[in-house]
């Protein structure tokens, strides 16, 4: 049996009505093509109950959206920061915390990453451009999500590196806030020109990663970075022959 990989996903309000729950497809398409079943994770208003996800799911994938809450890593909000919906941070935090107890294999994209920095004691840049001076373009207007945009440099020492085998990448860019103060039992291990980082994982032996593009939007247009997802998949597999 194939691993199944819970994806976190979003709300859609029109007039201030909740319409839509739902995720990008190329999440569900990425995950599928490196060989893995995708179950949409909802958001819910008895949200311990989204918990219960961690009995059925062999991956987690915690998926890109809006600003996190300052608030939750003890900060008030600039007024650039937007977008936060207050159900899905507390929902996400609890559901990356429980799966990283449980062992269960983490990848955090773009938002992912920021939610799993906050989950374990780190924060953010509310806004690249105001906080960080001489900072370069982080979210370009008007490209597409399947552009290469600007580079990364990998550390060695990393999962990271041990998937890409490359110290230099380049990767599309489509957010505006950033890690400051990295969590706890976690290590940075990719920067942009600009010192930003752009990918964080745990300092231990599970597999814990969050990258700070979204390498979901280039699978079909550059096939390497599938390479995230079947890492996902392969770590996947083996907590699945662990415990199930």
């Amino acid at each position: 049996m194939k691993p199944v990989i819970g994806i976190t996903t979003f709300h859609h309000y029109y007039e201030d009505k909740e319409i839509l729950c739902g995720v990008d497809n190329c999440y569900v398409h990425s995950i599928i093509l490196a060989g893995g079943v995708p179950v949409l994770i909802p958001i819910v208003h008895q949200w311990k109950a989204q918990l219960q996800y961690t009995e059925i799911i062999d991956g987690l994938l915690l998926s890109g959206g809006g600003d996190i809450a300052p608030l939750l890593y003890k900060e008030e909000p600039l007024k650039e920061t937007a977008g936060i919906s207050w159900e899905r941070d507390q929902q996400e935090i609890s559901l990356c915390k429980e799966a990283y107890e449980k062992g269960i294999p983490i990848l955090g994209i773009c938002r992912g990453l920021q939610v799993m920095n906050v989950a374990f004691g780190g924060t953010l840049y509310q806004d690249i451009e105001k906080q960080v001076p001489g900072a370069l373009g982080h979210y370009p207007l008007y490209t597409g999500m399947d552009q290469l945009h600007h580079a990364v440099e990998i550390q060695r020492d990393s999962k990271l590196h041990d998937l890409f085998k490359e110290e230099k990448i380049y990767v599309n860019s489509f957010h505006h806030q950033a890690v400051d103060k990295i969590a706890e039992g976690f290590k940075a291990t990719a920067f942009s020109k600009d010192g930003i980082i752009e990918a964080i994982e745990t300092e231990h032996q599970q597999f814990a990663m969050g990258l700070q593009w979204h390498p979901e939007a280039l699978v079909t247009k550059h096939p390497k970075f599938l390479k995230l997802f079947s890492g996902l998949i392969e770590e996947s597999i083996k907590y699945k022959k662990k415990v199930r």
